[in-house]
């Protein structure tokens, strides 16, 4: 009886982690993708059809590359986004002429 019980531990240990995985990869993906669609938003100006399918295409498409990443990892990938993103502000602000 104690082996099933530490079994049950177990596999809840196991899911729930990769439940936290899974929802932490679809908030990285949204926020991509809505990061995304917004560029293209302001490029292309177009409907909020396309901007729901680009926010839909490239959360699908980080899911799938993020597949056998860790949770290191994504959170590694999520540093190296917002630095980009820091060094992109950094250059817009002190842009010359602007």
């Amino acid at each position: 009886m104690s082996g099933l019980s530490s079994k049950i531990q177990i596999h809840f240990k196991n899911s729930s982690g990769s439940l936290f995985l899974f929802g932490f990869r679809v908030i990285t993906g949204g926020m991509l993708g809505l990061s995304f669609a917004l560029i293209g938003d302001e490029l292309v100006n177009y409907g909020l059809f396309m901007f729901l399918f680009v926010i839909t295409a490239i959360a699908l498409s980080f899911l799938r590359v993020s597949r056998h990443w860790s949770a290191v990892s994504v959170f590694v990938f999520n540093l190296i986004c917002v630095l980009l993103g820091m060094l992109l502000r950094l250059y817009i602000v002190v842009a010359p002429g602007a």
